[in-house]
């Protein structure tokens, strides 16, 4: 059965529009629209999230690389899912009060910036510190893993996603962090915790990197984790030169 498009009036078969891609039922705006709306546009709630979160823990590699493959059904973008889970961390950090940052300073100084100040900036800014990270990560494993065929923006997706699973990590771990919070084990935990990121990390790596042998995506992976850490120091380096951070 034919039907007008309500968007394009283009007079099509089927359940979508192949002019504007507009669907042929439209429903009538009430409180189920507007959950609906809410779950699916805004926090893509609907099997994305929860299905996505579950196989980047269980498959982190060969999910990225199906997705990369074009099997994207039901899936969180990387992007959209990295913003929305860096979010969430950074309002748990800022709201409960999580040093960041092993020294705190106790005073504000007119020639330079506090480290508390630093430690209510990365809270306030998480989601656009990992977003600024995910294009170096990416460069650093484009150069590393470059024989694999996969372009720079392939390991951009790459990159998203594996930060998105150490931003899960982080807010599982999150109550131990509040239970800590304050005491000289955070920074322990914290460092703990860092190193299980990059295991994962590598995890997703020997599982994408499926044409070479593990020992060598094991190598080459921790060869881009400290090509990244490198480039991560020299940026803060400079950072701290020009902002005289004071400790």
């Amino acid at each position: 059965m034919s039907t007008n498009c309500k968007n394009c009036k283009t007079q099509f078969t089927g359940k979508f529009c192949p002019q504007c891609g507009q669907s042929a039922a439209t429903h009538k705006i009430n409180h189920h629209y507007i959950w609906h709306d809410i779950q699916h546009d805004l926090l893509h709630f609907d099997k994305g999230i929860l299905h996505t979160s579950k196989e980047l823990f269980t498959r982190p590699g060969h999910f990225i690389r199906d997705y990369i493959e074009g099997k994207r059904v039901n899936q969180s973008k990387p992007i959209s899912l990295i913003i929305i889970l860096a979010t969430i961390n950074g309002i748990l950090v800022h709201n409960f009060h999580i040093n960041l940052i092993n020294k705190i300073g106790t005073t504000n100084s007119s020639d330079g910036i506090t480290i508390q100040e630093i430690n209510e900036w990365v809270a306030l800014h998480f989601s656009w510190i990992i977003l600024f990270m995910v294009p170096i990560r990416a460069l650093t494993t484009y150069i590393v893993f470059h024989k694999q065929g996969y372009n720079y923006y392939e390991h951009i997706v790459l990159a998203a996603y594996l930060a998105s699973l150490r931003l899960l990590i982080q807010i599982v771990a999150f109550p131990i962090d509040f239970l800590l919070s304050n005491s000289i084990v955070l920074q322990t935990f914290m460092k703990f915790n860092f190193l299980i990121e990059i295991v994962f990390s590598i995890w997703g790596h020997t599982q994408f990197f499926n044409k070479i042998s593990k020992p060598k995506t094991i190598l080459l992976s921790l060869l881009s984790w400290l090509l990244f850490i490198t480039i991560l120091i020299i940026c803060l380096a400079i950072t701290f030169s020009m902002q005289h951070i004071k400790y």
